[in-house]
């Protein structure tokens, strides 16, 4: 099992829904709806000075979904590059120790 993270603007928010399901990945998630802090793209705070807000999505799932996962925020990210889409993963620590790897970011196709 992959534990896969999601943190992004709420702008694009139902972007990486819809593109999730275009996956048919992700369906069986915990959303948290309000999350704060300071990433790549500036603070998200809330608040009157840093007004925008973050949600943060968890999914746990095989690796094979995991990668479908990870192509539908890339292709949000391509449409939106500066809405702060963060993507995370970790591979569960299988009983004898090892690891499952983690899923590969989806490959760019190169324009001709």
């Amino acid at each position: 099992m992959i534990r896969v993270e999601i943190i992004a603007n709420h702008s694009v928010e139902e972007n990486i829904l819809e593109a999730l399901a275009a996956e048919n990945a992700g369906k069986y998630y915990t959303k948290y709806p309000n999350v704060y802090g300071v990433g790549s793209t500036g603070p998200r705070m809330g608040d009157a000075i840093w007004p925008e807000e973050n949600f943060a999505i968890v999914i746990w799932c095989e690796a094979e979904e995991a990668r479908g996962i990870a192509r539908a925020v890339a292709s949000v990210k391509e449409r939106f590059p500066d809405e702060g889409i963060k993507l995370f993963s970790l591979a569960e620590a299988a009983p004898s120790g090892e690891t499952e790897s983690p899923p590969a970011e989806p490959e760019q196709e190169e324009e001709a």
